[in-house]
Order: structure tokens, then C-alpha cells, then sequence
């Protein structure tokens, strides 16, 4: 098969170990999954209905790597999260059945245009421009789902420059993995190569141009990433 113009080489992620790479097919996020978080937001929080939302494959970048201070705001946030990737998928998938698709963990931060968020909430509209920007998802390398060891105490921090921001266990979540992969087959056939971001506890707040973040799943998985 020929192209008319050069296709783009396909996102992925290392893997924490190997030499080999984990290929990203789409980003799936999920909003108000921790209690704290929703409440300093001004949101209810709501265990029937997860709130879903998506970033474009390439806005996924990698450990150690600057990312750009995005255009068109002056109020980016970071949020902290357990990232899960998925090794197979499927339709209508049951919670007791859903970890079955996980491959392995990481931890990432979904950069937020918290003004364009504001302002497309105010107006009742979508807001894809305040998530889905070029290099929204920075995210560590991957580790396997066997040798991860996540349960309910394992620990999701976020700190700026040295000082802690962000911190909480995974047993906070309002939807845990099962709940969140079984929500989403529901919508969409998930496929091997998915990411699911997984919420982000209280603490959200501004970073600037030379701010550097350390974001960690502890036991699990680190992420290095300096503002620019």
C-alpha cells in the first residue's frame, strides 16, 4: 500500500524491562473519580454514571520529556493519574471478567486548559480544547500487569518542584478498574492498545513554564516531566 503523504509513526510507550513497546491505539479518561477531587471542582459526585472523555493518541508523551506550555490559555492544570493499558478488549464486558484485559500500569498527568474548561462549561458546551491539546498526556513506562502488585493502599502522588501536591490511595476511586473498563465496553469496543486514565484526586492546581513534576504510582511506576 502506498500513501499520498507519509503516515505518522504510531504512538507507544516503553515497557518497564524490556526493549520492547507498547503500541497506543486510543486514550480514554474518566472525570470525578475521586470524591475530594469532584467536590474542590464544585461537582456532585456520582456513582451510577462515570463520566467519560478522550485525548488523541498523540498528545501521549513519555517519560522525561518537556512539554510545551500549550497556546491559548494562561491557567494549565495538572491531574495526576493511574494510567491502565489494555492487552486485549471487547464489548459488554463484565466487572468480574474486566482486569482479564488488563496488560499493565502506569501513572500519567492529564494536562488541563482549566480557563477554556471554564469557559466551555458556562456556556454548556463540549470541552475537547481544554483535554485533548498536543502533549496533554505525559505517561511513564509501562509495568506488567503481573509484576505490579496494585491493590486498594497502593499510592498515586503528584509532586511540583519538590512539593507535594497530589496524593491519595487507589481505594479513594469512586469506580474502581473493573467498574471503569466494564463502563466503557458499554460505549465502545475496546481494543488491545487502549489507555484508560483513571481520575485524579484533590489537589489539582496551576503549573508554569519551568515547573517540574514527579509523578509516581508508587512500587509501580515514575514519571519525570518539565514545563517549557
Amino acid at each position: 500500500m502506498t500513501y499520498i503523504i507519509a503516515p505518522p509513526a504510531p504512538p507507544s510507550l516503553p515497557i518497564i524491562g524490556s526493549e520492547q513497546r507498547f503500541p497506543i491505539r486510543r486514550v480514554f479518561c474518566i472525570g470525578r473519580n475521586y470524591a475530594e477531587h469532584a467536590r474542590e471542582m464544585g461537582a456532585s459526585v456520582d456513582k451510577g454514571t462515570p463520566m467519560f472523555f478522550c485525548k488523541p493518541a498523540d498528545a501521549v508523551v513519555g517519560d522525561g520529556a518537556d512539554v510545551p506550555y500549550p497556546s491559548a490559555t494562561s491557567d494549565l492544570h495538572h491531574e495526576v493519574e493511574m494510567v491502565v493499558a489494555l492487552g486485549s478488549g471487547g464489548r459488554d464486558v463484565d466487572p468480574e471478567q474486566a482486569l482479564s484485559l488488563v496488560w499493565g500500569y502506569g501513572v500519567g498527568l492529564d494536562l488541563t486548559r482549566r480557563d477554556l474548561q471554564a469557559q466551555a462549561k458556562a456556556k454548556g458546551h463540549p470541552w475537547d480544547v481544554a483535554k485533548a491539546f498536543d502533549h496533554s498526556a505525559p505517561v511513564s513506562a509501562l509495568r506488567p500487569a503481573a509484576a505490579a502488585g496494585i491493590d486498594a493502599d497502593t499510592v498515586l502522588r503528584l509532586s511540583v518542584n519538590g512539593e507535594l501536591r497530589q496524593q491519595a490511595s487507589l481505594g479513594e476511586m469512586v469506580h474502581g478498574v473493573p467498574q471503569i473498563i466494564a463502563a466503557l465496553s458499554r460505549l465502545f469496543e475496546l481494543k488491545a492498545g487502549d489507555l484508560v486514565f483513571t481520575g485524579t484526586p484533590a489537589g489539582v492546581a496551576a503549573l508554569q513554564r519551568g515547573d517540574r513534576c514527579h509523578a509516581e504510582l508508587v512500587g509501580v511506576a515514575e514519571l519525570a516531566a518539565r514545563i517549557v
